[in-house]
């Protein structure tokens, strides 16, 4: 295709009681390089508390709609329902684009032959950027695109695909509360499309950086994960991933002592952090074994 293609981009933003973010997410989506004539921004409110409509109405270029049943995914899937677009890019709505994120973001997908989607850089915005915490370099750490274009998938946080994908492989796993970015990037590679990472397609995410933050998180992405294993049901892979949980993290910990970005303390933070983490989502399991419920967004 021409470098000059511009095709109309749907932007799908999901979001739950996080107005404040939102605003600065929408205001950068509102000033994009990219003909503002030739893409849309659809906000799903995904139940929210918060007065998200207000918001919404304050930016021309986005349009909101509402999905009762909780979870980003199947939030996700109402807004590609009334996407006009030919491009469909996701992004999270405590994300805030670069001013070039759309341009980008077309350019980098029009370019590759049989290209089921792209995955742009997540960067991450630390209250101290010269010093993260513990927790926010835990967060940090996970959330890597080009390690999980490697696996086949992108987080939603960052994602640029065709309307004609979704139509060959369908929507993401409504029943997902975490993990439907993999399981639908997966489908996509599977039907003979080929991902790809793009760097200079970048979005900014302020790192977690609170112990209630963490733990919820770490519930949602096993309750996500929980909740494939179910779909597989084979009693090796649940055994499997129990396993993983008791065991403590110590090649995580090889992995990370040695960061320079990290003083001594935070060194020991670290630890504790990860130690945290681990034996959330090894309870969460267990929560969700016994009859829990997964955890929404």
């Amino acid at each position: 295709m021409s470098e000059n293609y511009q095709p109309l981009v749907s932007v799908i933003v999901p979001v739950y009681n996080n107005s404040e973010l939102l605003r600065k997410c929408l205001t950068a989506l509102e000033n994009q390089t990219y003909p503002q004539e030739r893409y849309e921004v659809i906000v799903v409110d995904n139940a929210s508390q918060e007065d998200i409509k207000s918001v919404v109405s304050d930016f021309k270029q986005a349009k909101l709609t509402f999905e009762s049943k909780p979870g980003s995914y199947v939030a996700r899937n109402q807004g590609i329902s009334i996407a006009k677009g030919e491009v469909i890019a996701f992004t999270d709505s405590d994300c805030i684009p670069a001013k070039d994120w759309i341009e980008s973001g077309v350019k980098n997908l029009v370019k590759l032959e049989n290209c089921g989607f792209i995955s742009g850089r997540v960067e991450f915005i630390f209250q101290n950027p010269d010093s993260p915490t513990a927790i926010e370099f835990y967060d940090s750490f996970f959330l890597n695109q080009k390690k999980y274009i490697r696996e086949q998938f992108g987080a939603t946080a960052n994602i640029f695909t065709y309307a004609s994908v979704f139509e060959k492989v369908g929507l993401f796993n409504p029943n997902l509360k975490s993990n439907g970015d993999r399981d639908w990037g997966n489908r996509v590679f599977a039907a003979g499309y080929n991902p790809s990472y793009c760097s200079e397609v970048c979005v900014q995410h302020p790192a977690r950086n609170s112990w209630h933050q963490m733990y919820t998180k770490a519930s949602r992405v096993m309750g996500g994960k929980f909740d494939r294993i179910k779909q597989e049901a084979t009693f090796l892979t649940y055994t499997r991933e129990i396993a993983t949980l008791i065991k403590p993290p110590v090649k995580f910990w090889i992995a990370n002592i040695g960061n320079k970005k990290l003083k001594g303390k935070q060194k020991f933070m670290l630890i504790i952090v990860t130690m945290f983490v681990h034996y959330s989502k090894a309870l969460e399991v267990l929560r969700l074994q016994f009859g829990g419920t997964s955890k929404r967004n």
